[in-house]
């Protein structure tokens, strides 16, 4: 599979996300996204599509992400 390149935008945040085959790693501005996004809900918008279709484990995403604040980011990330 090559790797699928989407833009998301809620608000003025700006996201550009790049997903391909993988283990489940998702990286946010080089950064686990766990670091990038600390609470609990915004981690679950950033998850809310890959867990709705069963997905979490089969795709690596990698996202640029800038503007706004963090939760219209997590929003255009999702």
């Amino acid at each position: 599979m090559a790797t699928i390149h989407k833009i998301g935008r809620r608000k003025t945040a700006v996201a550009r996300v790049y997903v391909t085959e993988g283990t489940g790693n998702i990286t946010v501005n080089k950064k686990a996204f766990e670091t990038y996004f600390p609470t609990a809900t915004l981690q679950y918008k950033v998850l809310q599509p890959m867990s709705m279709t069963e997905n979490v484990n089969n795709y690596d995403v990698k996202v640029n992400v800038y503007g706004g604040g963090s939760t219209g980011q997590a929003e255009a990330v999702r």
